[in-house]
């Protein structure tokens, strides 16, 4: 007697289809997984058994095999115990076989038949669309994030019990569709709106120039200065996602375990915050399962690393291939795999070791030989990814206790959108989403410069001494700031501007 369910592993954030095939043969009674089964999966057979015999099912007195193919790949975790259960109970007749028809299932059991939330329901049910499946059956707490799949019924199962008797009686029933949702401000941003700055014009500047073009950024001022309110700022004045965005956000999350919230939970652009002292496995990903680092959590997001020096080197040094490439590709003696990571990297340092290096009022105690090395434990060609380098002063006492809000974040959003649908209307079709991902032939394209401006660029370039990269890079920000200004050709105005962003990184403390 034997019984097939489908049902689907997770590498990375991509599924895969696996045919959980169950075998009630003769022999003694012996219950085997094969199909390079992980520690989590060949403990399947506690959970399932238990399960079964606390509904009400006698476990079968045979041998029961469970192949989980293609075998040549590893499974790992603990969605098969239910279409283990499943398959049991469809091999010993008490289950029709076709009430599974076209239907793919996962999801944990526990002792008393509860059906558990899992993780990577969202790209497991991107692959059953992908592969012509009618419907899913998960987990009720993961249900919702499934719904994030259209074209798919989504079934929500409670308990075994319940959800057997719904297969044997024919009613098992799709939750229903969710009802379309009024984007709104999020609250996050509500709490970080930019009118709460004062002072600090070129950086507001920046941010905005920032979020209208993707670029990476990075703020250097003494303690105090406002860097990190600045930074926290940002996801509230970025553009929205786009479906395809949001789904991309949403099967990452899913992966990591971070989509409880449902749809609700990708409103915003993802904020991430990694402490210095993450390893370059955590930021990266990888690992023995293969799970998504920081860069890919914060993917079509943010990425705000504060004190920037104090990360491990190793670590920054890392970030180099996602930010050029937007993409993380693990390779491991189990597997390789690719995450997507094509985040915005912002940035904040102080100018030295105490904080104070160059501050009008505070007298710096670093030793120039200080100094220089506490700056050197950012490369070259690091700095040279990062588009936007910022000096944030401090904010005079008169500033601060200023009565006048500031320009609030909806303003700068408008702007911001206003741009990238520019930026949307020059790229459409092609892969390039805003300015910041431009490649060198599409630089070529769209950055004519009038010839003043181009002669400006030409001394900068010698007076500065840039790198081929940060040539492109001062190229990408002025066709952010020419499309802010509704200027289709680069002119002496928007090359000057974007200049003044690059000068800190050859800088001499």
């Amino acid at each position: 007697m034997l019984a097939v369910i489908q049902s689907s592993a997770v590498l990375g954030v991509d599924a895969y289809r696996v045919d959980v095939e169950v075998d009630l043969g003769r022999g003694m009674m012996v219950f085997s997984t094969v199909g390079q089964p992980g520690t989590s999966v060949c403990e399947a057979r506690t959970r399932v058994k238990s399960a079964l015999e606390n509904c009400g099912f006698a476990f079968p007195q045979r041998r029961v095999t469970v192949n989980l193919a293609p075998a040549n790949l590893r499974k790992d975790g603990t969605a098969f115990d239910l279409p283990i259960a499943l398959g049991i109970l469809v091999a010993e007749g008490k289950i029709p076989e076709t009430a599974l028809a076209d239907t793919w299932v996962a999801g944990e059991l526990s002792l008393d038949g509860r059906i558990r939330g899992i993780r990577g329901v969202i790209p497991m049910a991107v692959q059953a669309r992908r592969e012509g499946a009618r419907r899913i059956i998960v987990p009720m707490d993961n249900a919702r994030e499934a719904q994030m799949v259209g074209d798919l019924e989504i079934v929500g199962a409670h308990h075994l019990l319940e959800l057997v008797k719904a297969l044997v009686d024919g009613g098992l029933s799709p939750l229903p569709s969710p009802a379309a949702e009024v984007e709104t401000q999020t609250d996050l941003n509500r709490d970080f709106d930019m009118a709460d700055v004062r002072g600090q014009s070129l950086a507001r500047r920046a941010l905005e120039i920032a979020a209208a073009g993707g670029h990476n950024l990075l703020f250097i001022g003494p303690p105090g200065a406002g860097k990190t309110m600045l930074a926290r700022r940002l996801p509230g004045v970025i553009p929205p996602l786009c479906a395809e965005e949001r789904l991309e956000c949403a099967v990452i999350a899913s992966v990591a375990g971070l989509a409880e919230l449902g749809r609700k939970a990708f409103d915003h652009r993802p904020f991430r915050a990694p402490h210095h002292s993450v390893t370059e496995a955590a930021l990266m990903g990888g690992g023995p399962h293969g799970r998504p680092g920081e860069v890919s959590l914060a993917h079509h997001g943010v990425l705000f690393l504060d004190e920037l020096p104090e990360f491990k080197r190793s670590a920054l040094e890392a970030l180099r291939q996602p930010l050029e490439d937007g993409d993380v590709v693990i390779s491991r003696a189990q597997y390789t795999m690719t995450l997507p990571s094509r985040f915005m990297l912002v940035a904040s340092m102080n100018p030295c070791p105490c904080g104070y290096h160059g501050h009008p009022r505070q007298a710096c105690t670093c030793a120039l030989t200080a100094v220089r090395s506490y700056r050197n434990r950012i490369s070259g060609p690091l700095m040279d990814r990062i588009d936007l380098q910022v000096p944030v002063e401090s904010v005079s006492p008169l500033e601060m206790r200023s009565d006048s809000p500031g320009e609030s974040s909806a303003a700068v959003r408008s702007r911001a959108i206003a741009a990238r649908d520019r930026q949307h209307r020059r790229f459409k079709g092609g892969p390039t989403l805003c300015n910041a991902q431009m490649r060198p032939a599409t630089i070529r394209k769209y950055c004519a410069l009038e010839p003043s401006a181009s002669a400006l660029f030409a001394r900068a370039i010698d007076r500065l001494a840039l790198s081929g990269r940060a040539h492109d890079r001062v190229l990408k920000v002025a066709r952010t700031i020419a499309d802010l200004a509704g200027s289709e050709r680069l002119e002496d105005e928007h090359i000057a501007e974007a200049i003044q962003f690059r000068q800190l990184d050859r800088e001499a403390p």
